[in-house]
């Protein structure tokens, strides 16, 4: 199926200090790409958003919403569909917010903000209720807790066609070389491009997109027990294990909001990015070594000849 646009709103004007507009995306469609001349935070209250930003691609729940620092070109849109909430801040508003594009965690407070600041936008603000409840979203925005656990997303067609098919299904068992044979590479080929556009392996990436679908579906209403059924696990306390050894803190607390809990799922995935990008360096470090020793042997090789 194609991706559709979505038209521009009409008759934008520049945020005073910030405009909330609320849109539904339907599935399939998105923004194209575009700037503004102020900050933008995109948000989703349900469904999930992809933001393709500085040559990446990103997925983000309702768990989470990406800071857009101005003028930077950006594309913002949904596979499945989403309930869009995108807050335009002016850049006098955004100070003391990164310069660069950011994932934060959302919590329960910030996103019951964003809710009321979307129902009272365009209302007359008499006794200065609203200037207070932008007050609020921007003290939260400062406090918020980066992260980096977004779903990364490839670009390159082929590699997109596979990973909407595991998203839509993350119990599908199919591995590189099934996948290769699809899309016709090897499975070697596959693992090489994936690791090189998504920046990490297949298989790191699926384990991810199970994290990320069990909030997602938790957040939709299906129990613990559910979701690991939907997502393929063996049994519930293996989507447990998961879960709590990735994030840190057990399914149910995370839901719960525990602010502890949250606080250490934020740690964890910190970790986990800390751990793979150094892992990575010393994969390329060993690699490297290994050409070296080659290279040396083939030298020896053609002293001996000569």
């Amino acid at each position: 199926m194609r991706w559709e646009t979505i038209a521009a709103p009409p008759g934008v004007m520049p945020p005073r200090p910030m405009t909330v507009r609320a849109q539904s995306i339907l599935a399939r469609h998105y923004f194209p790409e575009h700037a503004h001349a102020w900050h933008q935070m995109a948000y989703a209250i349900s469904g999930v958003l992809t933001v393709a930003v500085e040559g990446q691609s990103l997925v983000i729940s309702p768990e989470q919403a990406v800071w857009l620092p101005m003028g930077l070109r950006h594309r913002v849109g949904s596979l499945l569909g989403a309930e869009f909430r995108s807050l335009w801040i002016a850049e006098e508003a955004g100070k003391g917010l990164p310069a660069t594009p950011t994932v934060f965690g959302v919590s329960p407070l910030l996103r019951a903000l964003i809710v009321e600041a979307a129902e009272i936008e365009g209302h007359e603000d008499h006794d200065g209720y609203s200037c207070r409840v932008t007050g609020l979203i921007l003290d939260q925005l400062r406090r918020a807790p980066p992260l980096a656990g977004a779903l990364p997303w490839p670009r390159n067609a082929s590699l997109g066609k596979l990973c909407e098919t595991l998203y839509a299904d993350p119990a599908d068992p199919r591995g590189p070389d099934s996948w290769g044979r699809e899309l016709g590479m090897s499975g070697r080929t596959l693992a090489r491009r994936f690791e090189a556009e998504v920046g990490m392996s297949l298989r790191s990436w699926r384990r991810r997109l199970r994290l990320f679908k069990s909030i997602e579906l938790m957040g939709g209403g299906l129990s613990v027990t559910q979701t690991a059924m939907e997502l393929g696990y063996s049994s519930t306390s293996a989507f447990i294990y998961a879960f709590r050894s990735d994030m840190g803190c057990s399914p149910q607390g995370y839901m719960r909001g525990d602010v502890a809990d949250r606080r250490r799922a934020a740690q964890s995935t910190e970790r986990r990015s800390l751990l793979a990008h150094g892992e990575k360096r010393a994969d390329a470090h060993a690699e490297s070594r290994a050409d070296q020793q080659r290279a040396d042997k083939c030298l020896e090789e053609l002293g001996r000849q000569g």
